[in-house]
């Protein structure tokens, strides 16, 4: 299946990062390429563009489409909490920008062997990295009820979580629960019939999964300093959210950033030491147009951060 990935607002994202032609960028969750492209297409022949993505296909379909920018571009297979890390080991100092676009690709979501959607049968699975051995398969078999119910609860924001956590753990008495279908069954079974109306009733358990399989948040919420720091002066880092978790973990990062003062507020002034890293862009997040949403109803959801850094 080709990698047919559409970028959630790409210009505004691409723009965001006020590209400067010999400047060096990092696309943190590389995908099919689509931000790095746009990237590339505005950088003169000293700048450069570092691609980081933990998925194996994800890693292919961006080195074809890449390949035609050649030594501009720089891939790595990895997850990006590790991309300071890695760029500092290959002598890169610093960026002039770094995008993140957060969450599960249209490709995952519709490869049906890799389990993430609930709306075809397939092996629980639903990791990003192929190489990393933890599956939803164990996640839904081995965890307890009490953890179950708390991963529900709160990666899925699922009021039902406690009957759902209740009745996985009663059907895979009998025998494991192995697939996305049999998980989607034991779901529907969990919730009042007459309040499946609002959407799929499986949505927000899978993502709670999907979340819990990868430690999305957690490797969100650790990488952010970081990635903030890296930053060169008047660098900007633009990260695109597709729910609540995501973006309060970055509104939380980006507002401690800029205001880092640990001091009680009656302090006439600050004595904590702990110095602004920059700002936020704007205090509330850019969405998708009008028309970008008619186009491609995954973008619903999506909400756009950007922080800058201090110029000195």
């Amino acid at each position: 299946m080709e990698f047919g990935h559409q970028s959630v607002m790409l210009y505004e994202t691409v723009d965001s990062l006020r590209i400067k032609p010999d400047g060096v960028y990092v696309d943190g969750t590389l995908g099919g390429g689509g931000h790095s492209h746009e990237i590339c297409t505005r950088l003169g022949e000293s700048g450069r563009l570092y691609g980081i993505d933990q998925d194996a296909d994800a890693i292919a379909a961006a080195t074809e489409r890449l390949a035609p920018f050649g030594e501009k571009v720089t891939i790595l297979r990895d997850n990006y909490c590790h991309a300071v890390a890695r760029l500092r080991e290959m002598g890169v100092e610093g960026a002039d920008g770094i995008v993140l676009d957060l969450g599960v690709s249209s490709y995952q979501l519709d490869t049906v062997s890799r389990g993430f959607t609930y709306k075809q049968d397939a092996p629980l699975d639903m990791r990003m990295d192929n190489r990393q051995s933890l599956t939803a398969r164990e996640i839904i078999n081995d965890c307890s009820e009490t953890e179950l119910f708390h991963i529900i609860r709160d990666y899925g924001e699922e009021q039902f979580a406690k009957n759902i956590a209740k009745h996985i753990v009663a059907a895979r008495k009998d025998k494991p629960v192995e697939t996305t279908g049999e998980l989607c069954d034991i779901i529907k079974a969990s919730i009042p019939a007459k309040l499946r109306m609002n959407g799929h009733p499986a949505k927000k358990t899978f993502q709670a999964i999907r979340i819990a399989c990868n430690h999305e948040l957690d490797v969100l919420r650790d990488s952010l300093d970081e990635m903030i720091s890296f930053l060169k002066p008047g660098g900007r880092i633009s990260i695109i959210t597709f729910h609540s978790l995501e973006d309060r973990i970055v509104k939380t990062a980006f507002r401690r950033n800029e205001n880092p003062c640990t001091c009680p507020p009656d302090f006439p002034v600050c004595v904590c030491g702990n110095v602004s890293k920059g700002r936020q862009i704007s205090r509330k997040p850019i969405l998708p147009s009008e028309e970008e949403l008619e186009k491609n109803k995954r973008s619903k959801s999506a909400k756009l951060r950007i922080f800058e850094r201090n110029e000195n």
